[in-house]
């Protein structure tokens, strides 16, 4: 288990307190010495992974290696393993912004924490299943009586909805936790049906020889991904408020940089991790990239800019988990996601964005790479209908 390594960290006792329960004592938070009244002298985000060590999150590496989140005081953690600990520490103000799964989120307001998505990452369903060669299909309705691999049990909340707006009956589906990161490799040694899987992800199996089919939710799924949460409070502090704007502004003009020129915004990441970038490797790296923001971008045509909510999804979703007993309130997508900070994210030049991106010299490794070509088979591996 990976601990938060900043000052006035949470205790081991308090950790597995929040983790047990979801839910922390008034014993519990004075034993957090980084108080949520202190404001935000250093804004701390978590992965919902356990690692940092992913293509993810490039928006961020992008934006600060070009100077986008000058003047803020900004903090990555991978945080522990644990599949909901990436709400649960944001709750308790151990960090300012998680990044779940829709089904963590749900989890989050099921146990009554005071949450709310502000900047909506994935537009389009990253999730996808993994199935040994020969062995997949397009009608998840014959998943009934199989078995679904899971990194951590947490992922099971991801899951379950995605195949019930399928049609498919979830109490039939059994699922093992195979462990992180060692699930992927459970399913290529024979073990259970599929796998959970998701877009960049993909791409790095294959690095590993990971070699599947996939169904995938980016072509057949009407839910939404993974979306970025703070605390309800900290958008009724005007100074929180107004620095969140910043801060999300920096992840909006990376992602811009990066839909420019994915290839640079690899190179930022691979920069920050030797090892990402020896696994990978340019032409992988640059695939997994595209992957991701194929589904950060989404539409934009019908969005209001990066991270903007489409409300009717994110109801679908709730209206599912509902069905599912998942949560056992109804809950309404415009009162638990905000698009109240797009307007102020998206507010930058982007012109300037597109000169910087255009401007970077790649190394001769990454220039030589062709784009357009991995463009053109990045959905090889889906299951042909």
């Amino acid at each position: 288990m990976t601990a938060l390594s900043m000052q006035g960290s949470i205790s081991r006792r308090t950790f597995l307190q929040v983790s047990a329960a979801g839910v922390v004592t008034a014993t519990a938070l004075s034993s957090i010495g980084r108080a949520q009244a202190a404001g935000y002298e250093k804004f701390t985000w978590i992965s919902p992974r356990g690692t940092l060590e992913v293509l993810d999150d490039y928006p961020y590496w992008a934006g600060k290696k070009m100077g986008y989140f000058d003047g803020l005081n900004t903090d990555m953690q991978p945080g522990p393993s644990d599949g909901t600990a990436c709400v649960k520490f944001v709750d308790v103000g151990q960090a300012d912004m998680g990044f779940p799964s829709p089904g963590v989120f749900s989890f989050a307001l099921q146990n009554n924490m005071k949450l709310k998505s502000v900047f909506h990452m994935g537009a389009r369903d990253t999730f996808s299943l993994a199935f040994r060669k020969g062995e997949g299909t397009n009608d998840l309705k014959k998943l009934e009586g199989k078995t679904i691999l899971l990194g951590s049990a947490a992922w099971q909340s991801i899951v379950d909805p995605m195949l019930a707006v399928q049609g498919v009956d979830v109490k039939k589906v059994k699922y093992v936790e195979a462990g992180w990161p060692t699930w992927a490799t459970a399913l290529q040694a024979g073990q259970g049906d599929a796998a959970l899987s998701w877009e960049g992800l993909r791409a790095e199996w294959i690095a590993k020889g990971l070699e599947f089919e996939y169904w995938l939710g980016v072509q057949h799924s009407p839910l939404p991904a993974n979306t970025f949460v703070v605390r309800t409070a900290d958008l009724e502090d005007p100074d929180k408020k107004a620095y969140l704007e910043k801060y999300l502004r920096g992840w909006a003009m990376g992602l811009e940089f990066g839909y420019q020129n994915p290839r640079a915004a690899v190179e930022a990441v691979f920069e920050q991790f030797p090892t990402l970038a020896s696994n990978l490797g340019p032409k992988i790296g640059t695939t997994s990239i595209l992957e991701q923001i194929n589904v950060f971008r989404g539409d934009m045509d019908k969005r209001q800019g990066w991270g903007s909510h489409d409300m009717s999804s994110w109801q679908a979703f709730f209206d599912v988990t509902l069905k599912l007993g998942q949560i056992t309130n109804a809950v309404k997508a415009e009162d638990v996601c905000s698009n109240d900070l797009i307007h102020g994210a998206n507010d930058f030049d982007k012109a300037k964005v597109k000169a910087d991106a255009d401007g970077y010299k790649l190394t001769d490794q990454f220039a030589s790479i062709d784009v357009e070509d991995i463009k053109a088979h990045m959905f090889d591996q889906a299951i042909k209908s």
